[in-house]
C-alpha cells in the first residue's frame, strides 16, 4: 500500500498526477494477493483484472478498461480472458456507482452533433494533435534521462523538485493543478471567458495553460512519485481543443455552439495518439463524458492523430516506458527459464 499512499500524498497536494494509477496499483495488489492466498497460482491473470477493475473504478469506464489491458498491457485477445476482466471492470464499476451514484464521472453534455459540414476540419485537427502527441512521448521518455542528470539532489529526494516550483502556480489559479477535472470542467463550460476575448488572448491563454500543464505534468511524473499520466494527458487534450476551437470561431468556420464538442474529439484524439490506444480513448472518453454523439467524429480524429504520430515513430507509451525500467513480464522470465 505504499505507492497508493505515496500517490494520494502527491495529487493532493497538486503535482500534475492521474489518480489511476494509484487505482491501477491497489487493483494489481489485490489480485496479485487473491492469486497467492486463495487461488495458489502465479497471478498474472488475477493481477490483470485487478489492474483493469482498477481503471475501471477510477474513471466509471468498464469497457474502456478491459480494451485497455488489450491495447497496452497484454496486447493479447482472448476471449476467456476478456470475459473475466469485463466481470472485473464492471464489478468494480458497479460499486463505484453504490457509492458516488450512475452519473459519468467527467460528465460534459455535450448536446447534438457534429455538422457534416465541419469534418473537412478533423483531419487538420488530428495532424496538429498527432504532432503534438510525439513531443509528448519524446519528453516523457526522456525523463528518466534528465533527471539522472540531476546529482547535487539525491533521486529518493527528487519530489521536491515539482513540490516547490509548483507554488506558484497554486497561488496563481488553484484549479490548475492535480488531475484536473476541475479545469476540464471549466475549459468546457467558458468560465476562464478565452473564446469571448477579443483580443489575441483568445490564442495566448490556452497556450499558457498548456504550456504550464505540459512542463509540469513531466516535472510531476519524472520526479518518480507515483501517479498516472491519464488525466494529465486529456487535460492537455482539451486545452489543445480550446485552442482549435478558438481558432474556428475566431475564423467563423463553427459556431461557439460547436465549442465543447471540438473540446471532447480533441481529449480523445491526444490520449488515442500518445496512448496508441485508438478504441480505448474512443470509448473511455464517451464512458467518462456520457455522450455516443461525438463517437464518429472521435474516431476520424483519433485514427489521424494515431497515423501521424505512428508515421514519426511513436511507441505505444506504456511499452516504452516498461522497457525503459527493463520491466519484464512474468510469462516471459518463466519460458526464459
Amino acid at each position: 500500500m505504499v505507492r497508493p499512499i505515496g500517490g494520494l500524498l502527491a495529487i493532493c497536494p497538486g503535482l500534475m498526477l492521474g489518480r489511476e494509477g494509484p487505482c491501477i496499483e491497489i487493483g494489481s495488489m489485490v489480485g496479485q494477493g487473491l492469486a497467492e492466498t486463495t487461488f495458489k497460482s502465479d497471478g498474472e491473470e488475477l493481477q490483470e483484472c485487478g489492474v483493469v477493475a482498477g481503471l475501471a473504478a477510477a474513471f466509471s469506464a468498464p469497457i474502456a478498461g478491459a480494451l485497455f489491458l488489450v491495447e497496452e498491457i497484454s496486447f493479447d485477445f482472448k476471449p476467456k480472458k476478456v470475459i473475466a476482466v469485463l466481470a472485473a471492470t464492471f464489478s468494480a464499476d458497479f460499486v463505484t456507482i453504490l457509492f458516488f451514484g450512475n452519473q459519468p464521472c467527467l460528465y460534459l453534455p455535450v448536446n447534438g452533433y457534429l455538422p457534416v459540414n465541419i469534418y473537412w476540419t478533423l483531419p487538420i485537427i488530428g495532424v496538429g494533435l498527432g504532432l503534438r502527441a510525439y513531443i509528448y512521448q519524446y519528453a516523457l521518455l526522456s525523463l528518466k534521462p534528465w533527471f539522472n542528470k540531476i546529482k547535487k539532489i539525491p533521486a529518493i529526494y527528487h519530489s521536491i523538485i515539482p513540490f516547490v516550483l509548483i507554488i506558484p502556480v497554486g497561488l496563481w489559479n488553484a484549479h490548475l493543478l492535480g488531475g484536473s477535472h476541475v479545469l476540464i470542467d471549466d475549459l468546457f463550460k467558458n468560465n476562464l471567458g478565452i473564446h469571448a476575448a477579443t483580443s489575441w488572448s483568445f490564442v495566448l491563454i490556452p497556450v499558457l495553460l498548456f504550456v504550464i500543464r505540459f512542463v509540469f505534468s513531466m516535472l510531476s511524473y519524472g520526479s518518480s512519485v507515483p501517479g498516472g499520466i491519464f488525466m494529465p494527458i486529456l487535460v492537455l487534450g482539451a486545452i489543445l481543443g480550446i485552442f482549435c476551437a478558438n481558432l474556428m470561431i475566431k475564423t467563423n468556420i463553427i459556431t461557439p455552439t460547436y465549442y465543447p464538442h471540438i473540446l471532447v474529439i480533441s481529449m480523445a484524439a491526444y490520449f488515442g495518439a500518445i496512448e496508441k490506444a485508438p478504441f480505448t480513448a474512443v470509448m473511455l472518453i464517451t464512458e467518462m463524458v456520457g455522450t455516443v454523439q461525438q463517437v464518429l467524429p472521435m474516431v476520424i480524429t483519433v485514427f489521424i492523430a494515431y497515423y501521424v504520430l505512428d508515421l514519426l515513430g511513436g511507441q505505444p507509451v506504456y511499452e516504452a516506458l516498461r522497457l525503459q525500467m527493463d520491466y519484464h513480464k512474468l510469462s516471459d522470465s518463466n519460458t526464459n527459464n
